[in-house]
């Protein structure tokens, strides 16, 4: 399995490769040559298997230069007991009429970001090992990314940690769980601005070649291919879970900002996995609904991109997106080429002529939730299901409850467990959440992070005074 860029201007190159660069070296994305397909005897032959088996059976389909024994170390010791909370991993709990929650908060930094991360950690580890290097790994988050990228990597040899968030937009819970680390690999920076202008000085500093070569910089955002692969395992355990049999179909429901849980989605769906639908959740921030209704991509800017109770998606400008277009286009880098031009021109660009693709092709719909509706929300799955669910999870929940079909299974990716977003749970349900244990004096912690304005100049000098290598 060779990767090219989503532009077009990258040689062929390996997994391993691709897992330290980041961005392409034209600006685009890696992705797969050709998307690896997965038959029906190949699915049914899983069914038995735990998640880390599972993980590696998944993964050896796009990890090719890495030994399979070796792969299944990785994997092994990335899902187990001891690092989640089960041996389950990723637990299928019913909700009502039909939706069910795909339990993906079970990992150490109590959000679905762990179940590519922790992988990460190990990859990275023995990649870095194998070739004798370092890596300063440059990222940013609006909020749960930050915390699973450095939970991974904190004290790993040979790596080191800058990670953007923006200043007063993440809860208490996301900064403390961020800021609280103390290991001298991990560099906490709060910018003075918002999720996408702290993402757009990432791909600043990963298209300066020169100075991605002299610090040797990479990426655990999910510009990064390997944090993508690692995803599309969660949508094949849990087919297997919610189903009995070959060919059954299953809707997913995502809560989306950057576009990449629910791009694993759609790589699962392009091996052959029976996806009747993915459905696209926003909050207030919706540019992604905004295309999927109307075929026209149009970011908004800084001052435009809301401040909502589901904070994590509070994102505009979504980086996973181009990946979804180079598909859409027939894989055509140069019209992705084109198109991103065009966005950085005129600020938009219209592919409302493939529209009709959307769904009938690719499985899409989307929609939209409000903060009445996450209060709401909540409140309905407490009421009915007994289940507490966090406010991004409620936007998945309220807008996968309008595609539900009879006899087709949908689930709902859970986000985050409600402890890190507990003002929000006050507010729905008059008592705040409870927090898991371990986690009972987080906020109370020592803090350790350095403001700096949102801009590149500043970005580049601290990551020139602090990097390793």
């Amino acid at each position: 399995m060779k990767y090219v860029s989503t532009r077009g201007g990258m040689a062929p190159q390996p997994f391993s490769d691709i897992l330290l660069e980041g961005l392409a070296p034209d600006g685009g994305l890696a992705v797969p040559e050709a998307v690896p397909q997965v038959c029906a005897e190949q699915l049914e032959s899983w069914r038995a298997l735990p998640y880390h088996a599972l993980a590696a059976e998944v993964l050896s389909l796009f990890v090719t230069d890495i030994p399979r024994t070796t792969l299944d170390a990785l994997t092994r010791a990335a899902y187990s007991a001891e690092v989640f909370k089960s041996e389950d991993i990723v637990p299928l709990r019913p909700l009502y009429d039909g939706m069910s929650l795909l339990g993906l908060s079970e990992g150490p930094t109590l959000a679905f970001k762990d179940m590519a991360m922790q992988f990460l950690g190990q990859v990275f580890a023995h990649v870095l090992h194998e070739r004798g290097a370092t890596l300063n790994i440059l990222g940013a988050t609006s909020g749960d990314t930050g915390s699973a990228a450095e939970y991974a990597m904190r004290g790993k040899a040979g790596v080191t940690v800058f990670m953007l968030s923006p200043n007063g937009r993440m809860s208490a819970f996301q900064r403390a769980q961020m800021y609280c680390l103390q290991d001298a690999n991990i560099h906490n920076i709060a910018v003075n601005g918002v999720f996408d202008e702290a993402q757009d000085i990432v791909k600043a500093l990963s298209n300066d070649l020169a100075f991605k070569a002299r610090y040797n910089l990479g990426a655990v955002n999910s510009i990064n291919w390997a944090r993508i692969a690692a995803q599309v395992v969660y949508y094949f355990h849990g087919w297997l879970r919610a189903t009995s049999g070959p060919g059954q179909q299953v809707s997913f429901a995502v809560p989306s900002g950057n576009f990449g849980n629910i791009l694993a989605g759609h790589i699962a769906r392009s091996m052959g996995l029976p996806i009747r639908r993915l459905v696209l959740a926003t909050n207030e921030n919706n540019v992604l609904e905004e295309f999927f209704r109307t075929g026209v991509y149009r970011p908004r800017a800084a001052a435009q991109t809301y401040a909502t109770s589901s904070p994590s998606m509070d994102i505009s400008r979504a980086s996973n997106f181009e990946r979804f277009v180079f598909d859409l286009v027939g894989r055509d880098a140069s019209r992705v080429t084109a198109l991103w031009h065009d966005l950085g021109k005129v600020g938009y660009f219209d592919l409302s002529a493939l529209k009709p693709e959307f769904e009938s092709r690719y499985g899409f719909v989307a929609g939209t939730s409000s903060h009445h509706d996450r209060l709401v929300t909540i409140r309905t799955v407490m009421d009915r299901a007994g289940v507490l669910i966090d406010p991004h999870t409620a936007d998945g929940v309220k807008v996968a409850a309008t595609f539900v079909e009879p006899g087709i299974p949908m689930l709902v990716l859970e986000t985050a467990l409600p402890a890190k977003f507990s003002d929000v749970i006050q507010e729905a349900l008059g008592r705040p959440a409870p927090v898991p244990p371990g986690f009972e004096d987080l906020e109370t912690l020592p803090q350790k992070f350095t403001v700096l304005p949102c801009d590149v100049a500043s970005i580049r000098a601290y990551i020139t005074e602090h990097a390793s290598g």
